[in-house]
């Protein structure tokens, strides 16, 4: 049998690698400013820490992807468990900024110039662990100058990773392959609770053929405030309005899905569908978190000035915190959620697909 090798520490991490990738320009130019070593090592650390939320995220698309993943099994809840752990990754990169705001902002001047036009802006790791979750060109803000600084090779490569299926669009397929609403025999002894609301001429024939969205539409209407009236039109455009399903990544059908793992997540077989929902809702939240720390790091450092790379600096970071929300569509969906003690009883043979009786 052959013998396994012996294994350093030193070795196995490349330390020589690591420990000597550390080169400050300011020392080149015989100007040394000390903090230029920790600014290195924090944004060399989001590179790495980039790097295993792309295994993490590559991981989980393999599973989505299949044709069938069982909502109740080992793999879904290794989904849910690597997304965690993504959102534990994204609270470490926003604490990193703490120790970055060690170093003032006449710290940073000793050696900033000396950077350009080098910039944060040419990571294009995170512009890749966006495009793999689902952030589309058309909704980036200032798109104009999203590649404009990174290389061919790196352009290519998140060009290509924009048109391979993302995230939202696994998920948007996970969610419609859910079959409470397509099998029939879920809702035969389903006890309709309420006369229906006029309906809306974009409704869809699968809304108003299920007793239950009739049923859910009334109660929530119900229950809207004389300033809200207009949320019926709006439910109805979620999760009827099939016309316009170009313009968004979920599909009706699919946020018919999802409001429904939220309303009933108490049932066995929904907890980890809700567990993977509020997942990627957290990591939405992390990046928002992350984006803002930025920003607000970046205007106590330099102010209005420009950054390294050429980008507006603050008001370019306010442009992407404002709008790069992925998963925003999950989130609205709580617009639309009423109170446990209204929501429809459920039929006994929904009740027993889902894994609450015997």
């Amino acid at each position: 049998m052959e013998q396994q090798k012996q294994v350093h520490y030193s070795d196995y991490l490349q330390l020589d690698k690591i420990l000597n990738a550390q080169t400050l320009e300011s020392d080149l130019l015989k100007q040394h400013a000390h903090d230029e070593m920790l600014f290195i090592v924090i944004h060399q650390a989001y590179e790495l820490w980039f790097k295993q939320l792309l295994f993490e995220i590559d991981s989980v698309a393999a599973i989505m992807q299949k044709p069938a993943v069982n909502d109740n099994s080992p793999e879904l809840q290794t989904v849910v468990h690597r997304l965690n752990r993504m959102v534990t990754i994204l609270k470490v990169l926003v604490h990193q900024i703490d120790i970055m705001e060690t170093m003032t902002p006449m710290d940073f001047l000793d050696f900033r110039d000396m950077l350009r036009p080098a910039s944060g802006f040419q990571s294009w790791q995170f512009k890749l662990v966006e495009a793999k979750l689902g952030l589309k060109y058309q909704q980036r803000h200032g798109q104009e100058y999203y590649i404009s600084q990174l290389r061919q090779q790196q352009i290519d490569l998140i060009k290509q990773t924009e048109k391979e299926r993302s995230v939202i669009e696994l998920l948007n397929a996970w969610l419609e392959r859910m079959p409470f609403f397509d099998e029939v025999d879920n809702w035969t002894n389903y006890k309709s609770v309420a006369s229906p609301l006029p309906a809306s001429p974009n409704r869809g024939g699968e809304n108003r053929s299920v007793p239950f969205w009739v049923d859910y539409r009334y109660i929530y209407a119900s229950g809207l405030a004389e300033a809200e009236q207009n949320n019926i039109q709006f439910f109805d455009a979620v999760f009827s309005d099939e016309s316009a399903s170009a313009e968004r990544q979920l599909s009706p059908k699919a946020c018919r899905a999802a409001l429904f793992i939220m309303l009933y997540r108490g049932y066995p077989i929904l907890q980890l569908p809700f567990q993977l929902l509020n997942g990627l809702l957290e990591i939405d939240e992390q990046l928002s978190t992350w984006r803002y720390r930025h920003m607000s790091m970046v205007q106590r450092m330099i102010g209005t000035r420009i950054g390294t790379g050429g980008s507006t600096g603050r008001d370019y970071l306010k442009g992407a915190l404002d709008k790069h929300y992925i998963f925003a569509e999950i989130s609205r969906l709580t617009s639309f959620l009423i109170e446990r003690r209204k929501l429809p009883v459920l039929s006994h043979e929904m009740e027993q697909r889902l894994g609450f009786v015997g």
